[in-house]
């Protein structure tokens, strides 16, 4: 591909035709291998204009390389998950659009991926709001200092995959990155979506048990005869979390494919929910002292205190007087 590199080069462009031209070349065998995917690289990185045809099979042959073609199929370790990282970073910010693209296709593809890997996602979101630095904040659509539908739209996407593979209730990682970001545009006119995200997100942080843990890599295998049985809708389950948002986590548990699901699961579940019950005590606390840093709620922290209020059985003492006063 030497060749259609030295053209891009030249150009500033990869064309349809160079995009055909590289897929001739990736997968006659249908298998993309690691020197190609170097290669695919650095013809993105060397673009300034991108058809979009070339988006669309970066986007393919990268996915394939992450996701499908390693066993097992659909997970992403922690060593893979850190060559990306390192191919994509520079000097903390994803070096193009197309790659961040791509950071979000395969967390939304995968059935597990490293924490890691979608808190550096989260945080192409942050950087791109606080600090107006990444591929977010050169795009002309997306304003630093605010949040606007689109920010917010990407932030949902991320969140809900890191969901899918079973971590359904968000952890404190992000709740620090969501916290970041509302802290810095606490006084803009943000899309109303981010306010509504924020307070779903992190009422979930504080209400919603645990359910599943990700399994192990050695785990897969054995899930996916699991998956495989019919007995349960582990699809319908995460579907209604997402049409319903994150208050629908909580009615989720309670449908019948959750609880056939918890079932198979007894004792697992039985110690997620004790851990979560304690857990959520000290959160309380953690929330309390992060809502008061700066002196003044913002109209996305008062959202959150009223969803709590309104949704949780149990509101923790620590948080009473911020609700009021919200």
């Amino acid at each position: 591909m030497s060749d259609i590199l030295a053209r891009v080069r030249q150009s500033g462009r990869v064309s349809a035709e160079d995009t055909q031209a590289v897929r001739r070349i990736v997968y006659p065998d249908m298998y993309v291998d690691k020197d190609e995917v170097e290669a695919l690289f650095a013809i993105d990185e060397t673009a300034h204009r991108r058809d979009p045809q070339w988006v669309s099979f970066f986007l393919e042959a990268l996915s394939d390389f992450l996701v499908r073609q390693k066993n097992p199929i659909g997970y992403i370790s922690e060593a893979n998950a850190r060559w990306l990282m390192k191919h994509i970073d520079r000097d903390g910010e994803v070096k193009t659009e197309t790659e961040l693209m791509l950071l979000v296709k395969i967390l939304e593809e995968a059935d597990h991926a490293p924490e890691p890997l979608f808190l550096f996602a989260m945080d192409q979101i942050r950087i791109a709001v606080l600090e107006g630095r990444g591929p977010l904040a050169r795009d002309s659509r997306l304003e630093p200092g605010r949040v606007n539908a689109a920010e917010a739209a990407l932030l949902r996407r991320v969140i809900y995959a890191y969901g899918s593979d079973g971590g359904a209730a968000i952890t404190r990682a992000e709740a620090e990155i969501l916290f970041d970001i509302n802290d810095a545009v606490a006084d803009a006119d943000n899309d109303p979506d981010w306010t509504d995200l924020f307070a779903k997100a992190l009422a979930n942080f504080l209400m919603a048990a645990s359910g599943y843990s990700a399994p192990s890599r050695e785990v897969a295998l054995a899930r996916d005869e699991w998956l495989g049985s019919g007995s349960t809708d582990v699809a319908g389950f995460v579907g209604r979390m997402a049409s319903s948002g994150f208050s629908g986590i909580l009615n989720a548990y309670r449908q019948p494919s959750a609880r056939q699901v918890m079932e198979k699961h007894n004792d697992r579940m039985a110690a997620d929910i004790a851990a979560s019950e304690t857990v959520t005590r000290m959160e309380a606390e953690w929330l309390a002292a992060r809502l008061r840093r700066d002196g003044e709620l913002s109209e996305s922290e008062k959202a959150l205190l009223r969803f709590i209020k309104e949704n949780s059985p149990d509101i923790h003492p620590a948080l009473k007087p911020l609700i009021d006063a919200a």
